[in-house]
């Protein structure tokens, strides 16, 4: 069972720019895990380092184990690397802002660029809900929050 907490607004992490990860060892996957466990438990399907109190550029996400079976991922040190002009809207929720969804206008297809748990390099293509998913947790890590776009129509 993990410490780990999870953080509401207005906790000042939540508006942190988190740090890169340089050092990719047993205590970087033990963090990976206890996230999922926390993400798992909320229950979410993605979360970032800073909603545990960690200022480090971490996320974990699953978009489909509440549909089907789990697919647990972890990213270190994403960066998006191309972006569709296609544009989708969709209702966030954030473990954080518990109770509310904001309506957010993202692209609907990502590539990110990160790192794995051994810090080998990793490039995916993201589309649909996941899509969204990546966008909302990667902005974690640079302290912004899905209630910080203009509400879409």
């Amino acid at each position: 069972m993990t410490d780990l907490q999870l953080r509401f607004v207005p906790d000042p992490v939540l508006r942190a720019v988190c740090a890169p990860v340089t050092v990719f060892d047993a205590k970087l996957a033990a963090i990976a895990k206890d996230m999922l466990e926390v993400m798992y438990a909320a229950p979410g399907r993605g979360l970032a380092a800073p909603q545990v109190g960690i200022t480090q550029r971490v996320f974990v996400m699953d978009a489909t184990w509440k549909d089907g079976t789990p697919d647990p991922q972890v990213f270190v040190n994403a960066e998006m690397v191309e972006c569709s002009e296609e544009i989708v809207v969709m209702a966030e929720g954030c473990l954080s802002i518990p109770d509310r969804t904001s309506r957010v206008a993202r692209p609907a297809q990502v590539t990110l660029r990160w790192q794995d748990l051994d810090g080998a390099p990793q490039t995916g293509t993201f589309t649909g809900f996941a899509a969204a998913c990546v966008q909302h947790e990667r902005d974690h890590l640079d302290g912004i929050l899905c209630t910080d776009y203009p509400e879409a129509p």
